[in-house]
Parts: structure tokens; C-alpha cells; sequence
């Protein structure tokens, strides 16, 4: 099987990795890819949100498969200009990517559906927004409707930080943000492969959106996660994909936009049961990189069934009886203003480290020399027979890379292992 995969992030390079380790993988593409990537797959200097110039790549290069890994090229349509050439793509439509593209959609699609989850008000105007904050209380929880990259979401005691976030996000065109009540308790991610009819969950995980340790500092687009998750309820899977991803799934169908890729679940543990905090329209970051690690299926038979319309006649999934942990290793001034151009060593000798992956997210070889070009630059993942044992050899692989001025927290899956 020859397979593109569409994206620049650690999320990709974690799917390629997976995809590398395949068997059934012959060739191995991606665009526009990063250095990490390109030791693993043949990269293309490709604009991922040009859904002709992705279509026209797949088309030259006779790829059975495409895999777009970011949620911007799936609001763009890339995943309709490839299938318009005829080439099977794992990712949903532009018209179905809306459930990410649009809280107020998703929103929709949750009642029509009855998905639990968070009261909400949709507002266009300052007024709208001052009244729902009002109707809510404290915290308050803003979210801007459209993509944000993980950033759009502000949640404060601040009354007047909460009206600012909300009229920056109104400022802009077709401003919209959705205003909801405060859901109390943990949060889980849990993404559910579908290819429009049938559901297949991966394992659950969770990620620690906050930039400084003990969940403090502002909202980033995740700075670690862990999976397995012990404290889990034994029957939370089963329970969100009967009462939130197959409803949904058969409610977008009923729509006449069936929904194909993976539905990405954020969820709350609330003292009033599990609600759904969010959907997503792809596999999440950072998260992805622990449940790819732990998932012993090969990977490209899968997302192929996802594409093609057969994930039921699959065998149920099969996971490495282990743990996973991943630790971002941010740039400099991250998530504000972000420093580029400094030097990453130790790469290869964290990758020594027993159970370590190192996985490339913003960087980028100026003169064959390894340097920072984003704000999340590295994911360090950690594997072993626990989550104690996955978390040590993440941070022993942490201590022998080298970016200045860079910062990761100190504390990813730390609570649950004593």
C-alpha cells in the first residue's frame, strides 16, 4: 500500500511512524512533512490547505491512500478534492470537518442527537455574550466558533477577561463564540474511528492543555498526555461511544453528511455523569502520540477500512499491554511569542533511552543544522509496562535534549503514579 500523509506536526510523525513499522506499507509519502518525517517518508514541498495541488500530488505519485492529519486542510475540503480524483482519504468532508470548524454546529448536532453535554448560548453580539456570562456565573467559559488551533477557548473567574476573549473573537469576521456553563471534574479524550456507519473506539487518554505545571499558565495546544488511564470508569468506552459517537455518526448520516475519519471526543467526568466538552474532526495532539504507541494493530489496514467504507469487517483491535507518555518540549516563549532558530541537540541520544520515541513537531534543517521552528517543537514519548515505568523513560529521554530557552512541564501523568 502506498500511503500520503498530509501534515507537519508530531501528531504526523507519530501516524508515520506507525504506518513505517506496517508491513502492508510499500511507500511511504508526506507533505510537507519536517525532518523528522522525512527518515520515515519521501516528503513533498506541498501547501497541505491546496486541496488541488494535495490531489494532484496523490495522482502523480499513484498512492492508494491519503491521510490528512491536521484539522485546517479538513476545513478547506482537501479530503473532497482528493476523493474527487478518485484516491481513498482518511478525514472527513469540508461539509462533515464542520463539527470542528463550528462549535454552534456541533452544538446543533449534540441536541438533535441528545449528546450530554454543557448548557450553552450562541452569541454574535457584546450584549448576547454579557447576558449568557451573567446566566452562567463563574468560571466563565468562552469559546471562539471557529478553529483556533486549541486556543480559542478561555475559561476564567475574570468576568471582564471573559467579555475581552469574547469581543476579540466577535472583531473578527463572522465572529461568532459560544458561551456554556462550567463542567467540573476530569477530562478525557477518546477518539472513535467511523467510516460513517460503524464505530470502533481507540483507547482513552488524557492531555494537559495548560503551559506550566499544576495545570497553571494559559491554554496551549497541549503540552503532554498519558494512556492508559486506571482511574477510568470500566465502562466509560463502551458508554461514549453508545450515547455520543454512534449518535452522532447516524445523526450526521441523516443529515446527508456522513461523517468519515475519526471523531475525536473531548470529554468531562462530571459529578452529573460524562458530558462532552468538544468534538474534534481529527486525531489529537498530543494525545495521538500515546495511543499510537500502544495500539498493536498495524495501522495502515485500519485507516484504510476507515476510508473505504469496511471498518466492520475488521477484527476488534488489539493494544500492547503497556503504558504511554508524552512530554512536549516547547520553544522559547511559548505560547506567547515564539523564539526560532535555536539549535536542537541530543535527539539521538534521547532516542537510546529503553521505551523512548522522540517525535518532531516545529522544526526545521537550516544548513543541515537541527533548529526550533514552532511552538511545540519536540514530543517525547515514553513506553513501559505502566505509566510510572512509560513517564520515567520519557523524562530520562528529556534530560539528554538540548533546545535553549525551552520549557516542558515537570508534572505529565505525575498525580497517578504516587
Amino acid at each position: 500500500m502506498k500511503i500520503l500523509v498530509i501534515g507537519t506536526g508530531a501528531r504526523e510523525h507519530a501516524l508515520v511512524r506507525s504506518l513505517a513499522a506496517d508491513a502492508q506499507v510499500s511507500e511511504l509519502h508526506a507533505a510537507p512533512g519536517n525532518p523528522g518525517i522525512g527518515a520515515d517518508a519521501t516528503l513533498h514541498d506541498v501547501d497541505p490547505l491546496d486541496g488541488g495541488a494535495v490531489a494532484a500530488l496523490a495522482t502523480a505519485l499513484g498512492v492508494d491512500l491519503v491521510v490528512v492529519g491536521p484539522e485546517a486542510p479538513l476545513v478547506a475540503g482537501v479530503a473532497d478534492a482528493v476523493r474527487a480524483v478518485g484516491i481513498a482519504c482518511f478525514g472527513p468532508s469540508r461539509e462533515a470537518a464542520a463539527l470542528e470548524g463550528s462549535k454552534a454546529f456541533a452544538k446543533d448536532v449534540m441536541a438533535a442527537a441528545a449528546v450530554p453535554t454543557a448548557m450553552a448560548h450562541v452569541c454574535t453580539t457584546h450584549a448576547q455574550v454579557a447576558d449568557a456570562l451573567d446566566a452562567f456565573g463563574a468560571p466563565y467559559v468562552v469559546k471562539e466558533d471557529g478553529l483556533a488551533a486549541g486556543k480559542g477557548v478561555v475559561v476564567t473567574n475574570d468576568h471582564a477577561a471573559a467579555l475581552e476573549h469574547a469581543d476579540a473573537c466577535l472583531a473578527k469576521v463572522g465572529g461568532k463564540v459560544v458561551v456554556e456553563e462550567y463542567l467540573d471534574g476530569p477530562e478525557i479524550s477518546l477518539f472513535c474511528l467511523t467510516d460513517g456507519a460503524t464505530v470502533v473506539p481507540l483507547a482513552p487518554a488524557q492531555d494537559f492543555k495548560r503551559a506550566l505545571d499544576g495545570d497553571a499558565g494559559p491554554n496551549t495546544g497541549g503540552m503532554g498526555a498519558y494512556s492508559p488511564l486506571p482511574w477510568a470508569p470500566a465502562d466509560l468506552v463502551a458508554e461514549v461511544v453508545e450515547r455520543v459517537a454512534q449518535p452522532t455518526v447516524d445523526e450526521m448520516a441523516r443529515r446527508g453528511i456522513p461523517f468519515s475519519g475519526v471523531l475525536y471526543v473531548g470529554l468531562t467526568l462530571t459529578s452529573r455523569g460524562t458530558r462532552v466538552v468538544e468534538f474534534n474532526a481529527r486525531f489529537g495532539d498530543p494525545e495521538t502520540q500515546v495511543v499510537l504507541a500502544r495500539l498493536a494493530t498495524p495501522l495502515a489496514t485500519v485507516l484504510d477500512a476507515v476510508a473505504t467504507g469496511t471498518l466492520g469487517t475488521l477484527p476488534p483491535l488489539r493494544w500492547r499491554d503497556e503504558a504511554a507518555v508524552t512530554v512536549v518540549v516547547a520553544a522559547h516563549g511559548y505560547p506567547a511569542a515564539v523564539r526560532h532558530g535555536d539549535p536542537i541537540t541530543g535527539v539521538e541520544a534521547a532516542e537510546r533511552v529503553p521505551g523512548a520515541q522522540v517525535l518532531h513537531a516545529g522544526t526545521a534543517l537550516v544548513d543541515g543544522v537541527l533548529v526550533a521552528s514552532g511552538g511545540r517543537v519536540l514530543s517525547v514519548v515514553g513506553r513501559g509496562p505502566d505509566v510510572a515505568a512509560a513517564r520515567a523513560a520519557a523524562y530520562a529521554a528529556i534530560e539528554r535534549i538540548d533546545l535553549p530557552g525551552s520549557h516542558h512541564r515537570t508534572d505529565i501523568a505525575a498525580s497517578i503514579t504516587g
